[in-house]
């Protein structure tokens, strides 16, 4: 796809994850252009990405295949916290690399919100960590209505293995590269959100 391009937003869709889009995350899920900035290694099989789908993705609680045409094109999760912390919310992504540039991330991330606002009732802070190098990520954040709250300096989390995590039972097995980067914290409370 090229960026001349336009990609009609409204045609964008989250559904959950089915099996059948092992192909379509594979095609972003095993690029390391869009793994770069991820907690995910590269996927490098149809296997990796069935078992990931399967055991990760279908059963979350809100984990979404960001869709054009019911196509997968890539992937946004809310990952709500628990106990004294259950106000709060991490919202993740990851698209494509042929789509970037057109404002499906953002058109997607608000839509995730604005679902998420009605599932998880509890939360009113919604938060996401940015690389400082990840500018466009940044944007996106940035136009979905998120501010900057903080930079962390020594941030820093360790790639695992996601084939090998799931295969053993989510154990901490399986480490291949550790990560540390300056990360922004970015946060929005859900009182000022723009309702897709």
């Amino acid at each position: 796809m090229s960026k001349e391009m336009e990609i009609n937003l409204s045609k964008i869709t989250l559904r959950p994850y089915k099996i059948s889009d092992v192909d379509d995350f594979l095609m972003y899920g095993g690029n390391e252009k869009v793994t770069r900035f991820t907690r995910w290694n590269t996927f490098t099989s149809k296997q990796e990405v069935v078992s990931y789908i399967n055991d990760y993705c279908i059963p979350h609680p809100y984990c979404r295949s960001i869709c054009i045409d019911n196509r997968s094109i890539g992937f946004v999760i809310i990952m709500p916290r628990s106990g004294d912390d259950r106000c709060r919310a991490d919202v993740g992504y990851a698209l494509a690399a042929e789509y970037w540039g057109h404002g499906i991330t953002t058109r997607a991330v608000k839509m995730a919100i604005s679902e998420g606002l009605k599932e998880f009732p509890d939360v009113v802070r919604f938060q996401g960590l940015v690389e400082l190098e990840n500018k466009a990520s940044q944007r996106v954040l940035e136009k979905v209505g998120f501010l900057k709250e903080c930079v962390l300096r020594k941030y820093s989390f360790n790639k695992v293995n996601l084939f090998q995590l799931i295969k053993n039972c989510k154990l901490r097995l399986g480490m291949n590269a550790q990560l540390s980067a300056t990360r922004a914290r970015f946060s929005i409370m859900n009182t000022i959100i723009d309702h897709v």
